[in-house]
C-alpha cells in the first residue's frame, strides 16, 4: 500500500507499486502523487489537490474503481515548498531548454505567493520564496488536516505525507533550505524536524489507517553531512534514521525512502537501484518498521531479490509502469504465480 513519486512528479501521474513484494505474495496498490493541500503548494498549475471539497467527488470515483478490481488505493499529500510555480516538465521542453523554469501568472503561476522555510532559490531559474511566518506554518499543518478529512470522505485506504525532494517539509529538514533562527530551524536537528514530526502527530491522531511517510535519505550535496566540529551541513543519512524512530514512535506505518531533489548540484550516482543502499541502511537500523525501496527498480527478478534480501519490505515502481503499463502482471508471470489483471480483462491471464 504505497506509491513512488518522482521528482517533478505530478498528481496526474497513476503509480502501481507492489505491497510486501513478489517474495511474500503481496498485495497491489496504487497511489494518486503529490496532491497539493493549498492550491500554492502545487508544483505546477497542471497539478491537482485535495484543498476543496468540490475535489472529493472527482476522486471518489476514481477509488471506487479501484476498490472494484480489489487494488487498495491511497494518496500523497504535499506542498511543493519552494519548487512551486514550476512549469511542468512537459510545459518547460515546449517554451525554452535551459530557460526560466517559473510557471507565470499568465501560464496560471503564483510566483509571487511561494513559500519557503528561508528564503533561498532552489535555484536560479525557479521562484524566490518568502520565509513562512509562525502563523502560516500552523495554518499549513490545518490544511494538511483538512485535506486528511478529504481523504476519508473519498474513501482513501491510505495516506502519505510527502517529506522529500526538494517540497516544503524536505525544505524544513535540511540545513541547506533551512537557515532560520526560531524554533522551526537552524542548525538544531531538533527544530528541524519539529514540523514534520509535529504534523504526523496531528495527521496520525485524525488518521485511523495506514500512515506512511516518504524522506529523501540525503541532498546528495558535496562534502560530508556533518563536519568535524559536529555541524550538520546537509541533509543526509544519519538524520533521516534519526527522525524515523521518532516517526515510528507517533505511529508511522511505513517509511518510503528515496533521496534528492533539495540541492540544484546534486550529484546523483544513477543506476539500478541505486537508492536501495538508503532503504537497506534504515531497514537495520528500523527493523521493526516497514521499509520501501525506490530508484530504477525495472526488473521483476531484481525487485523479488530486493525484498528476498530483506533490504526493504515494500517494492515501489513509478517511471517504469509509465513506459510498461502491464508491468507488474508479467512480472507476476515472470515470477511465477497467477497475476491479478482487471476483471474484465481476467480471461486473457488464466
Amino acid at each position: 500500500m504505497c506509491q513512488y513519486s518522482s521528482d517533478n512528479g505530478h498528481a496526474t501521474d497513476w503509480h502501481l507499486i507492489h505491497l510486501g513484494g513478489f517474495a511474500t505474495r503481496g498485495v497491489a496498490a496504487v497511489t494518486v502523487e503529490a496532491t497539493a493541500v493549498v492550491p500554492e503548494g502545487r508544483i505546477s498549475p497542471e497539478d491537482a489537490g485535495l484543498w476543496t471539497d468540490t475535489q472529493i467527488e472527482p476522486l471518489k470515483h476514481i477509488v471506487n474503481f479501484s476498490h472494484a478490481q480489489t487494488t487498495k488505493i491511497g494518496i500523497q499529500l504535499a506542498h511543493a515548498g519552494r519548487k512551486a510555480s514550476t512549469r511542468a516538465p512537459w510545459v518547460q521542453r515546449q517554451i525554452s531548454k535551459g530557460g526560466s523554469s517559473i510557471a507565470t501568472k499568465e501560464e496560471g503561476g503564483w510566483p509571487d505567493n511561494v513559500y519557503a522555510p528561508s528564503a533561498i532559490k532552489f535555484s536560479p531559474t525557479y521562484p524566490e520564496p518568502k520565509a513562512m511566518t509562525d502563523q502560516q506554518i500552523h495554518e499549513l499543518e490545518d490544511a494538511f488536516l483538512a485535506a486528511v478529512e478529504r481523504a476519508k470522505k473519498a474513501g482513501f485506504d491510505f495516506i502519505e505525507i510527502h517529506g522529500a525532494h526538494g517540497y516544503l517539509l524536505h525544505n524544513f529538514l535540511s540545513p541547506l533550505s533551512n537557515i532560520r533562527d526560531d524554533k522551526w530551524g537552524g542548525q538544531a536537528l531538533e527544530n528541524r524536524l519539529r514540523l514534520t514530526l509535529q504534523l504526523v502527530k496531528r495527521v496520525r491522531e485524525a488518521w485511523s489507517g495506514p500512515l506512511f511517510v516518504r524522506l529523501s535519505a540525503t541532498d546528495w550535496a558535496e562534502g560530508l553531512e556533518k563536519d568535524e566540529n559536529g555541524h550538520w551541513k546537509q541533509w543526509g543519512i544519519e538524520q533521516t534514521i534519526i527522525l524515523v524512530g521518532k516517526l515510528k514512535e507517533l505511529g508511522v506505518d511505513l517509511i518510503d525512502v528515496s533521496s534528492g531533489g533539495n540541492w540544484v548540484e546534486q550529484q546523483i550516482p544513477l543506476g539500478p537501484g541505486y537508492q536501495v543502499p538508503f532503504a537497506e541502511a534504515v531497514k537495520k537500523a528500523h527493523p521493526d518498521i516497514a521499509i520501501g525501496a525506490v530508484g530504477l527498480i525495472q526488473e521483476p527478478v531484481q525487485a523479488n531479490e530486493i525484498i528476498k534480501n530483506k533490504q526493504a519490505d515494500i517494492v515501489f515502481l513509478a517511471r517504469q509502469l509509465l513506459g510498461n503499463p502491464h508491468w507488474a502482471l508479467h512480472a507476476a508471470k515472470e515470477l511465477g504465480f497467477k497475476p491479478k489483471a482487471a476483471n474484465q480483462y481476467e480471461r486473457a491471464w488464466l
